[in-house]
């Protein structure tokens, strides 16, 4: 983690500990993320995959990997109830009120921890018929590699995966455990939906761990095209540093 993350962090830390700062932070950044939606010229690729499941009534599980979470209220649009898996320590109780401003609820939790009061809340939500947003590599990663409990989760719930990835030509992506991908303004982005996986209620171990591969390597493909859509290549595999944003974090153009 370079030194910039590692104080920004630190910081976010500090504004954690007192509510009324805390509150301040998590409002300004959902205005941050209007305004990087509103000054970006955006290309929706695969929309119609979250909109037919909706239109036939179907909840479902939105994944995305935690390094790109950013914009991803913006992509939702409120498209219907949603209950986002988050992390309980600091910073996801900043994450979890900065996105309650975009209607997102937060249940707090890890779907690595098989059978916990997390993973039974997200089966519940999905049985009422909301959808459930989870980053399959979190809360700790590693980056980009999915664990087996979304698979369980849609297992259980009898549910599809509908991966969901975005990217922008002017970015930061800081040295975070996750290759954190800060967009920027006055530029151009992408959202791409990918197509449902759906998940055998009866799979086994063996069937479970083929299925995690697959929202793995799904998940990862459309990382790298988004990245190519906006002119980019793509961090899956790097620690990189800033991309359009010369002398930040330390980083370097590419």
């Amino acid at each position: 983690m370079n030194r910039l993350a590692r104080r920004f962090r630190e910081n976010l830390r500090r504004l954690a500990r007192s509510d009324r700062l805390r509150r301040i932070l998590c409002y300004a950044i959902h205005l941050y993320i209007r305004l990087v939606y509103w000054t970006n010229r955006w290309l929706v690729e695969g929309a119609d995959y979250p909109r037919r499941l909706r239109a036939e009534k179907r909840p479902f599980i939105l994944a995305f990997w935690h390094g790109r979470l950013q914009m991803i209220p913006m992509a939702w649009q409120r498209l219907a109830p949603i209950h986002m898996l988050i992390s309980s320590h600091r910073d996801g109780r900043i994450i979890a009120d900065a996105v309650a401003y975009f209607g997102v609820q937060s249940v707090a939790g890890s779907t690595r921890r098989g059978g916990s009061a997390a993973l039974r809340s997200m089966v519940k939500a999905l049985a009422a018929g909301d959808c459930v947003g989870i980053t399959p590599d979190g809360p700790k990663g590693p980056a980009m590699v999915a664990s087996a409990g979304v698979v369980n989760v849609a297992r259980l719930a009898r549910a599809p995966i509908v991966p969901v990835v975005f990217a922008t030509s002017r970015r930061l992506v800081f040295r975070t455990w996750d290759r954190m991908h800060a967009a920027l303004p006055f530029g151009r982005g992408v959202f791409i939906w990918g197509e449902p996986i759906e998940i055998d209620p009866d799979l086994d171990e063996a069937g479970i761990e083929r299925a995690r591969r697959l929202v793995e390597t799904r998940m990862n493909e459309m990382v790298a095209l988004a990245d190519s859509r906006v002119g980019r290549g793509s961090t899956a595999n790097a620690l990189a540093t800033v991309d359009g944003a010369p002398g930040l974090a330390g980083g370097k153009r590419r």
